[in-house]
Formats: structure tokens, C-alpha cells, sequence
């Protein structure tokens, strides 16, 4: 199918998965729609399955855009607190069609979390809420992780994708540079056609030095199948530098469950060891667009006040790299956070890891690759065959899933027929078709006498001029100052004339968002050996939930009690 084929199906307001090999055009076309419907005012959600890919479509990650976060399951308790997230309310509720990039890494489990979501927060049992759908991705890239016994599920399995009735856009048209040999080599993978002629070309790459343009002082990244053979490169290198190591430590607050879940979702290292010249990845994005989440760089030096790195980027840009945090929220309020400088060791990494990227230049490995696909991720995060240099290759790092490849030729089957449909319908019925679209479902409509689609807008009431009054100062800003004045909960409760729940919530909130003053006049209204005993059953509590810890002392502390001491933990 063509790019223009595909951009016609999508205006017809279907849900779609865009697929197709390496330099098929994916991320253009995607670009393309998404600001075909911007221009009409049409709001769509840009998010990918991981941070890294989210950047080249200017998104956030599914997981944080939906609410589902880092949870491996959705139950009721937890679907009707995302339901009250004013943040993930408005997205879904302001949105028009959801685009998901990279969807080979998102398990069908979260897809279906996903759907889950969306129909509760359109009250409806329509797919995903009755959002176009738009998926993009390779399903010859690596399955997604998947965690103790979980079985490894791509999206395409998942209920969601059954429910949603996807019609399937299959890209073939190739435009990598020319007629380059990358580009064969990779196809004759994707097609199990893998021989001699494959590995001619690249053998011609067998311990080559990349040619690309170089920054100074920075290597290509080398990829391996395994940790332990990134591990060990990485901390040989950083020993092989002769200037002084600075550590840079990660600090958490929060339960241990909810920080162990951060952690692991989290590619910044629990200590971070940094030499100058030492090659560094970032992992996270900046919040002022400095760097994203999968920007290289080389530390040049350390900022003399408090020693963060100063790291040049691949544009050669120089950047003070300060620690930055990531939170696990429930109704807009933290309840768990891990903070550290956001960069990782770079002279290596795994070829898992590398999903999402594209490089000018890498060195591959693939003398042990013990999956399928591994070969095809890895060759395929480079451009060009001249970016690249092998260091090693083995059988299994040619081959692919014969699931997915049995998959891959019914998605070109099934593409060419949404293809003939298309054609079926001529010019007019389609401009028709896409009209309605625009107007029935995006509330977007064609003004008389012009061709330009136009949002429809209520005209504004005219609205009666009304007495300025003083600002009027939040309930939660207003707590706080009292708790600032050192006021007991019942001196705030009565002041505000609200019940003394109603001001815990309003602490454990400012508590969430590092707002809480100092309380310490609070404590002393619990015995000592009391707080202390509560205190520790806290710290030595998982989540912190108040019901295990009540059962605990089998009622021998109100409530009250317990939520006051938690408020020091």
C-alpha cells in the first residue's frame, strides 16, 4: 500500500494499524495525519509504548497519558481512581484519535487496559471509548517484556485488538537512502529468505569502522544481546579513564512497593558512577526540550557548586545535568518518587534496550543472540550499512518468529483488500465518506462557499458583567497556611468548618506534591512509644495502606492516629 492509500483510509475515520519494514515511512505518514487533523482543530493523543520512541512523534508514553502507569493489572478499585484523575479525564475526554506508536512493545495486556480505561471514561462499551485508533509498528521487532510468569503477548493479541477491528495499512514503498544494501538484507529477514546473499553485504561491515559524521570524543554505541556483556564493557571503559569518578546516588521517597516498582521501570542505575570523556545516554525527557529520552552525549566536566556532569550532546550542545524525578500518582497527588541524575553508562547497551532508537552509527554483536528477531532490531536501528560495524554473528540472529511471519504475510494480504476496498468506492463516495467523518465525529464542518474544513464552535454567549471580588485562595493552600501557623487538627477543622478527615486529606495531598510544612506539633500529641511503635510498623509496611496496619494492633489506634503518623513517614 502507498503512503497516499494509507492517508485516505485514515481520514475515513477507521481504526488502523499502520505497519510496514524499516524506511517504509511509518513515522512520516503518522506526522502527516497527525497535522492533517491539528490543522482542523481535531485534538489528537500522540503516544508511544516507551519514552524513546514518544520523542520522534513529540508524545508522552501511553502509560502515563492513560493513566495505567507501571501497573501489571487493572481492578475495579484501581479503575475508579484513574476515573477520578482530573489529568487523564481531560485527555481522554478532550481527545479525538489516539495514536500509539511502537505498539510491538506494548503488551496485549496493557492494550487491553487501555480499551478498559477508555470505556469507563466514556461510560460506553464501544472500543476504546469509540476513539479512532491509530497503532503503528513492526511486529518483527522483539516481543515485549514480560515480568515473573506472565506469558510474553504482542498487542496484536490482545481483546482490544479483536474488539477494535483494526483495518491493517501495510506500507510497502522503500525510502531509506537509495538503493542501499541495508535495506535488502533486512527484507530478506522479514521475508525467512535469509542467505548467503544475505550475508555478503554484510560481511563487507565485519569489523569496519562506521563511516558517519562524527562528534568529537564520542563513540558509536555498541549493542549486545546480553547484560552482562554490556555491564562489563561499560565499567571497563569508565576504569580506563584516568579523571576523578563522582557517584551520584538515587534517593526515594515513598513505600518500598511503590519505589520497587519505580525502579524497575526506571533505566537511570541506582548509583551512577561518571568519569569526564565518560559516553552517557540520557533516559528521561527534559522538561525544557534540552534532551529526550535517548539523547547520546560524552561528559566533559563537572559543574564546580555541586558537581553535576556537563555533558555535549550529539548537536554539541552543552548541558548542566541536574537530577530528575519520576513519580507514581494517584489522583494527581505523588505517592511515591525516585529522584537521580537522568543518564546512563553508553559505550554499550542491550539490543532490547535499543528499540525505538535510530543511529548514525553502531557497533553490533550478535555472536550470541538467543532470540528470534534480535538480528533484525539490532541492523535495523541503523541507517545505512556503511553506519554500521559487526563484531559478530551467529544463526539465530537471522531468523524471526515464524508466528510473526505467518502474521506478516496475512497483514499484506489483508492490507491489499482494504486497499481494493478503498479503490471500490471512487472519489466521490470517499470525499463524502470523509466529509461526514469530519463533521458527525469531529465536529469539524465544511462552511457554505468554502472548501476548508472548519471546527465547529458555539457561538459565546453574552455574559452580564460581574462584582470583582477578592481573589478567592484554594481550600488546599489554605490549609496549609494554617498548618504553617501550627494550629491542632481541630483548631483548622473548626476554622474552615470542615470534618478533621477532610483536613488529613487535605495534608496527605500537600504531602504528595512536597508541599507539607513542618507539623512537628502534631506528633507530640501522640505518646512517644505510641508514634514510635506506629512508626515502625509503617516503615516496615509495603504500601503503606492503613486497614493491614489497623488489623495490626487490632484496633488499639483510631484511624486518625494512624493517618497522622503516616504523614512522617
Amino acid at each position: 500500500m502507498k503512503q497516499c492509500e494509507a492517508l485516505e483510509i485514515l481520514k475515513l475515520g477507521h481504526n488502523v494499524f499502520l505497519t510496514g519494514a524499516a524506511g517504509s515511512g511509518k513515522t512520516y505518514l503518522l506526522n502527516k495525519y497527525i497535522r492533517y487533523l491539528r490543522s482542523l482543530d481535531v485534538k489528537v493523543a500522540v503516544t508511544a509504548s516507551t519514552g524513546i520512541a514518544a520523542t520522534h512523534l513529540g508524545g508522552q508514553t501511553i502509560h502515563s497519558w492513560s493513566g495505567i502507569g507501571i501497573r501489571e493489572e487493572l481492578n475495579e478499585s484501581d479503575l475508579d481512581k484513574i476515573g477520578k484523575n482530573h489529568r487523564v479525564k481531560r485527555n481522554f475526554r478532550s481527545t479525538k484519535v489516539l495514536v500509539i506508536d511502537e505498539i510491538s512493545m506494548l503488551h496485549a495486556r496493557q492494550l487491553d487496559m487501555v480499551d478498559k480505561v477508555a470505556r469507563h471514561m466514556f461510560g460506553t462499551n464501544e472500543p476504546f471509548g469509540g476513539l479512532q485508533v491509530v497503532l503503528c509498528g513492526d511486529f518483527f521487532q522483539l516481543p515485549p517484556v514480560a515480568r515473573g510468569d506472565t506469558p510474553r503477548l504482542f498487542a496484536y493479541q490482545a481483546t482490544a485488538w479483536q474488539r477494535g477491528g483494526f483495518e491493517i495499512c501495510y506500507l510497502t514503498e522503500q525510502h531509506r537512502q537509495g538503493d542501499d544494501p541495508l535495506v535488502q538484507v533486512l527484507n530478506d529477514i522479514r521475508s525467512g529468505n535469509v542467505g548467503e546473499h544475505t550475508k555478503i553485504p554484510l560481511r563487507t561491515r565485519y569489523r569496519k569502522p562506521p563511516q558517519y559524521k562524527r562528534t568529537p570524543n564520542l563513540r558509536p554505541t555498541m549493542l549486545y544481546c546480553r547484560n552482562v556483556n554490556v555491564d562489563s564493557l561499560n565499567q571497563r571503559e569508565l576504569n580506563r579513564l584516568t579523571g576523578e569518578s563522582h557517584s551520584f546516588h538515587m534517593t526515594s521517597t515513598g513505600f518500598s512497593k511503590h519505589i520497587d516498582l519505580l525502579k524497575k521501570n526506571c533505566l537511570a542505575p541506582e548509583e551512577l558512577v561518571l568519569k569526564p570523556d565518560a559516553q552517557v545516554l540520557f533516559v528521561k525527557n527534559a522538561t525544557d526540550g534540552s534532551y529526550v529520552n535517548g539523547t547520546r552525549g560524552v561528559v566533559l566536566k563537572f559543574e564546580p557548586v555541586q558537581g553535576w556532569p556537563v555533558v555535549r550532546t550529539t548537536t554539541g550542545e552543552e548541558i548542566i545535568v541536574t537530577p530528575q524525578e519520576w513519580s507514581l500518582e494517584q489522583d494527581d497527588v505523588s505517592i511515591a518518587s525516585i529522584s537521580q541524575v537522568p543518564l546512563r553508562l553508553a559505550w554499550a547497551i542491550t539490543v532490547h534496550k535499543s528499540q525505538g532508537m535510530t543511529l548514525d552509527a553502531a557497533q553490533v554483536d550478535l555472536s550470541d543472540a538467543f532470540e528470534a528477531g534480535m538480528g533484525y532490531v539490532a541492523l535495523s536501528r541503523v541507517r545505512a550499512l556503511n553506519g554500521l560495524m559487526l563484531m559478530g554473528l551467529n544463526p539465530t540472529a537471522l531468523e524471526v518468529d515464524p508466528e510473526v511471519l505467518n502474521l506478516d504475510l496475512s497483514m499484506q494480504k489483508l492490507s491489499e483488500a482494504s486497499c481494493l476496498e478503498l479503490n471500490k468506492l471512487g472519489p466521490e463516495k470517499k470525499s463524502l465518506l470523509q466529509e461526514q467523518v469530519l463533521k458527525y465525529r469531529f465536529s469539524v464542518w465544511l462552511q457554505e462557499g468554502s472548501k476548508e474544513p472548519q471546527t465547529k464552535r458555539k457561538p459565546k454567549a453574552k455574559q452580564k458583567a460581574k462584582p470583582i471580588k477578592g481573589k478567592r485562595i484554594p481550600a488546599e493552600e489554605q490549609i496549609l497556611n494554617l498548618a504553617a501557623q501550627q494550629l491542632s487538627l481541630e483548631q483548622i477543622a473548626e476554622q474552615r468548618q470542615i470534618k478533621i478527615g477532610t483536613v488529613l486529606d487535605h495534608l496527605e495531598r500537600l504531602k504528595g506534591k512536597k508541599k507539607l510544612p513542618s507539623i512537628d506539633h502534631l506528633r507530640v500529641t501522640i505518646p512517644e512509644q505510641e508514634f514510635n511503635e506506629i512508626l515502625a510498623e509503617f516503615k516496615r509496611s509495603e504500601d503503606g495502606k492503613l486497614t493491614p496496619i489497623y488489623q495490626k494492633f487490632a484496633g488499639k489506634y483510631e484511624f486518625e492516629t494512624l493517618r497522622i503518623v503516616r504523614l512522617f513517614c
